[in-house]
């Protein structure tokens, strides 16, 4: 992959931002918890063995300001290393652990739309630019300013039901309660520089920008972080009772690069009107460009955490939420009227001011070396880990470690 200068990786006022995330450590054979002081990569693991524990002590902004850690890593090397897929060399990990990985769907009218469009092709991308006409004819207008969950939303729905055009993501994207599903299992996520999986059984798939935010057990949020909610839209438009196999895959679920925690004037207000861009640069020349501006999603933050969270449901270890994306890529990228679908070697850029850069390229599913390190491995590491720290990384900020 292309380097990535540090100033994109990092939020554009990376000096005040409080970031956190893991680092695999060649040394020790395991995940470090991390925090990042300009070009330094700072070792939290002897204090806050895991991102989820850190976000349920009181302040975990202050936790990791008043951490005593070993400065271990270049922040420039490990992005190096890490887009460089460089297994021998510390790399950045997705910045979550043990928190469930939770999204929400249908959160913006114009993705709401192409589901609409995904179900009613069938998932045959041929038929969308048909299907798409047909649709928005249907509709006779926009319905940006409409609230779901209001009396005007449930007469749109009574409208396109009795012309034929219902469908059950008008039922979310409309109606009183928001699509929220697990997007993937615990440790399962990758991050920064890593290969993202699209399988082979999918050719019409693309990516999803997203804002994450980073919940406690208790459903309070202590920041953000970028994501990539990879989308198999031949699959789900099959049925939506697919939503397992087009979402949940190897290597389909991307985060980083790192938190962003709350603290002084970056709180959650900070987010409602950040605006996401992606680019997708093909091996081929091809390029699209993309946003996703959280100020016209449908739905509050607050109202799509407490579909997730709740006397329903809790999450011991806290959970991350995926808030939906504005993004459906309609630009064609070979044949007229196919619209978008990715191909193997692809470099996928997320980025905002707030959070910095999310570089991954997407490769073949069946491709990808397996998932084998899970929750079982991450606990024997620290276990070892508490019986024989790493060299140094008990020291105060600032000493020498080797």
């Amino acid at each position: 992959m292309n380097p990535v200068p540090l100033r994109q990786a990092v939020p554009a006022d990376g000096e005040g931002a409080v970031l956190v995330g893991r680092v695999w450590d060649p040394v020790s054979g395991g995940p470090r918890v991390v925090s990042v002081q300009g070009e330094d990569v700072v070792d939290l693991t002897p204090e806050v063995p895991t991102v989820a524990g850190l976000m349920e002590r009181a302040c975990p902004a202050r936790t990791v300001l008043e951490a005593r850690g070993a400065r271990r890593w270049n922040l420039p090397e490990l992005l190096e290393a890490s887009l460089a897929g460089d297994a021998d060399r510390p790399r950045l990990l997705s910045p979550i652990d043990l928190q469930v990985v939770k999204a929400c769907g249908v959160t913006f009218v114009e993705s709401m739309l192409e589901r609409v469009i995904e179900e009613r092709c069938g998932g045959d991308a041929t038929r969308a630019a048909e299907v798409r006409q047909t649709v928005a004819d249907a509709l006779g207008g926009s319905l940006d300013t409409v609230r779901p969950g209001s009396a005007q939303a449930q007469e749109i729905r009574q409208v396109l039901a009795a012309r034929g055009m219902w469908s059950q993501y008008l039922e979310v994207g409309l109606g009183p309660d928001p699509e929220v599903f697990t997007k993937a299992p615990v440790l399962s996520t990758v991050g920064f520089g890593a290969e993202v999986g699209i399988p082979a059984f999918s050719s019409w798939n693309n990516p999803e920008p997203e804002l994450v935010l980073v919940v406690d057990s208790a459903g309070n949020v202590r920041g953000a972080t970028l994501g990539n909610d990879v989308n198999l839209r031949d699959v789900e438009g099959r049925s939506a009772l697919l939503l397992g196999m087009a979402k949940d895959n190897n290597a389909s679920c991307a985060l980083g690069p790192f938190i962003r925690l709350f603290h002084d004037d970056f709180t959650l207000e900070s987010l409602r009107t950040e605006d996401i861009t992606l680019t997708v640069d093909g091996l081929d020349g091809y390029r699209l460009e993309g946003r996703n501006s959280l100020a016209r999603i449908s739905r509050p933050f607050e109202e799509l955490i407490s579909a997730a969270w709740g006397a329903h449901h809790q999450y011991p270890d806290g959970f991350v939420l995926f808030t939906g994306t504005l993004f459906a890529p309609t630009q064609d990228r070979d044949t007229p009227g196919l619209g978008f679908t990715h191909k193997p070697g692809d470099l996928v850029t997320i980025s905002s001011p707030h959070l910095g850069a999310l570089v991954n390229r997407t490769r073949r599913t069946e491709d990808l070396a397996p998932w084998t390190y899970g929750i079982s491995s991450l606990f024997r590491y620290l276990a070892d880990v508490r019986a024989a720290p790493v060299h140094g990384s008990e020291a105060p900020l600032g000493a020498r470690t080797d």
